[in-house]
């Protein structure tokens, strides 16, 4: 006779299948055909319509993980209504496509095939008219992939500035700050140079809020940051003085007004811009939501607006965990809360992992001994932090079996090592490339009493 599947067995599986219908949700693919048509030579995104017999040309550009899908989207749509195209993606996350030539570079710290695949892009971009349309698809991971470091900037300088900003905690908003003022196509760059063409971005969100000038740190549109932001940000964190001095002079000569300011709303440039956004956290959570009530429970969604120290952030939600098992409240049993965003772990360690595997190494430590408790973690892109994971399973035995291994939870807690800690339970969420990016989602499930 088969043994049968066990409690936490069972919702570990159901924990995936509540993951895997996040992601199909935001399917870049099927994000652009539900808000891109084509009929009668007229393109429809969103409220807006284009009639292609009003153009020379049609090129598609861009810069993301998930610009690969976008873009064999749009050539199904207009196939060879596109004259030409280039998109930069990261490592791995690339597909074979007929008319956009397909460039894969390093993220997230940038690298020579990045600075490479954006001259080809700008390239292009700065040969195209008043009578051409640049269709621009834009996805998370774009501000690493898109390299053209301003006048005086090197790639070594971006390459240092991204380091030092990924290990002191701070936020994917003023990370962008300050990588859009040491570009020459961040913050509304790309607007300019492709100015007088007409552009129309397509984009895909990864950040908290979709604030579209934070996302892919705006190419296309209109920047509301400025150079005193870049030093409110730098200092802050306390890396103003270890960052490389032609980062600094550029700075303090911006803020002084010796160097142009990024474009903000009333430029020129963005005359011919409009942007429609396609794809959300909060789409894939209320998916999430769906695919966890055709399994049984009741389904509560926190936030897609999640931010904060990721262990932190996992003690509120194993508190939250908790208290349903406790009382019921507030949701009744079996219940599965949701949240998504984008937390930030201040490096102390030398360890491997990512945001997604130290959140499920925290809530496992907080949720010791508890019966029947799942939690995932999992980057929508499939790689969290530097890692091929894209997070973590967990549940109120983990602590107890890593014990059983020798192994100190909290010890690797400290040394920000979650990746070899879940590695040797065979914990890891292990999915590959999803060529989709919508930040994190996060799951916890609890069984009845």
């Amino acid at each position: 006779m088969a043994k049968s599947e066990s409690t936490l067995d069972r919702m570990r599986r159901e924990a995936h299948d509540i993951f895997q219908a996040a992601l199909r949700a935001v399917d870049p693919e099927e994000a652009i055909l539900r808000h891109v048509k084509f009929q009668d030579d007229t393109l429809s995104i969103g409220e807006r319509q284009f009639k292609l017999t009003d153009y020379d040309r049609v090129f598609v550009v861009g810069a993301g993980k998930a610009d690969a899908p976008m873009a064999k989207a749009l050539e199904s749509l207009l196939r060879d209504r596109i004259e030409d195209g280039v998109i930069v993606v990261k490592e791995g996350h690339g597909l074979s496509l007929r008319k956009v030539q397909v460039r894969e570079a390093s993220h997230p710290v940038p690298n020579a095939r990045g600075v490479q695949g954006t001259e080809e892009l700008l390239s292009l971009v700065e040969h195209a008219g008043r009578a051409d349309l640049i269709i621009c698809v834009m996805s998370g991971g774009g501000s690493a992939l898109l390299v053209a470091p301003a006048e005086g900037i090197t790639l070594e300088d971006k390459q240092k500035v991204t380091q030092l900003l990924l290990a002191c905690g701070a936020t994917i908003h003023e990370i962008n700050t300050v990588r859009k003022h040491l570009s020459r196509v961040k913050g509304g760059g790309l607007a300019r140079l492709a100015y007088p063409a007409t552009v129309v971005s397509l984009v895909l969100s990864d950040v908290v809020g979709d604030d579209l000038d934070v996302i892919a740190s705006g190419p296309t549109v209109p920047d509301s940051s400025t150079f005193k932001d870049v030093v409110e940000v730098l200092k802050r964190y306390k890396i103003w003085d270890r960052v490389p001095p032609s980062v600094r002079d550029r700075v303090d000569k911006g803020e002084r007004g010796e160097i142009a300011e990024t474009p903000k709303p009333k430029d020129p440039a963005f005359e011919h811009s409009s942007w429609q956004l396609v794809g959300t956290n909060l789409q894939a959570l209320i998916a999430a939501s769906k695919e966890a009530q055709l399994l049984g429970y009741r389904a509560l969604i926190l936030s897609a607006r999640i931010e904060g120290e990721t262990r932190e952030v996992a003690k509120v939600h194993a508190a939250i965990a908790k208290e349903i098992r406790d009382s019921e409240n507030p949701i009744p049993l079996p219940a599965c809360i949701l949240s998504g965003g984008e937390t930030t772990v201040t490096l102390q360690g030398q360890g491997r992992g990512g945001r997604n595997q130290e959140f499920a190494l925290a809530s496992a430590i907080a949720l010791a001994g508890e019966r029947d408790v799942i939690v995932l973690s999992g980057g929508t892109d499939g790689t969290d932090g530097p890692t091929d994971a894209a997070g973590a399973i967990a549940d109120g035995h983990t602590v107890e079996r890593a014990r059983g291994k020798g192994l100190d939870p909290y010890d690797y807690l400290r040394r920000n090592d979650a990746y070899p800690f879940f590695e040797a339970l065979k914990d890891l969420l292990m999915t590959g490339p999803t060529r989709t990016n919508v930040m994190d989602v996060r799951i916890f499930l609890v069984d009845r009493k």
